[in-house]
């Protein structure tokens, strides 16, 4: 019996990740595939090969991207995002993606400063990531200090908090070091021991 649970766990802890790593990654590569490759699919028939959507969409953005820095095309995008930043609900929506978006790849992108946030009255300490040091633009009471986001543990969701800044401590680790640990619960190990202060 003893055997059997032993194997078993073993199995739990090599297999499961590998089978769920590969599903995940098999999921957004047919849902990424699919986006163009539905309409270049009837053209090509049996030449189509798995793969050919998301090239097709790397092609399309880097175009899009090369269009949006031309005159003319530039002048004709820039309209239609001030067209969808008036619409009503629209603006709200294309305003929070555009935003995300520009947080990952913009030159001023987010979660690129890991922080330890201490808990009022409890001595203890929560990591976060700064998303924005300016946010007397929008809180004037609050100029002194900064957005901070806290992810939750296994789970994709989190709470954004405004900290004063004397109570923001910038730590040494990789924005994925320390999503990985609070995603995990702690669980997930910090190879460069990210918890060194800056």
């Amino acid at each position: 019996m003893k055997f059997l649970v032993k194997n078993f766990l073993n199995g739990v802890l090599t297999i499961v990740p590998i089978i769920l790593a590969i599903y995940v990654f098999y999921k957004v590569f047919t849902f990424f595939d699919g986006l163009l490759g539905r309409y270049v699919k009837p053209y090509l028939h049996d030449a189509y090969i798995p793969g050919i959507g998301i090239l097709c969409t790397i092609v399309l953005i880097t175009v899009l991207g090369w269009l949006s820095t031309q005159y003319i095309s530039g002048r004709v995008i820039k309209l239609i995002d001030r067209l969808l930043e008036s619409i009503p609900l629209m603006k709200t929506v294309y305003s929070v993606i555009k935003d995300t978006v520009a947080s990952f790849v913009g030159e001023k992108r987010s979660f690129s400063k890991v922080v330890l946030v201490e808990l009022p009255n409890t001595g203890m300490k929560c990591i976060g990531f700064i998303t924005s040091e300016e946010v007397e633009n929008l809180f004037h009471p609050f100029k002194d200090h900064v957005a901070v986001y806290i992810p939750q543990t296994f789970q994709v969701a989190g709470i954004t908090v405004l900290v004063p800044k004397q109570q923001v401590e910038v730590i040494d680790m990789k924005p994925e070091e320390a999503m990985k640990f609070v995603l995990s619960g702690g669980m997930t190990s910090v190879k460069n021991n990210g918890l060194s202060r800056k």
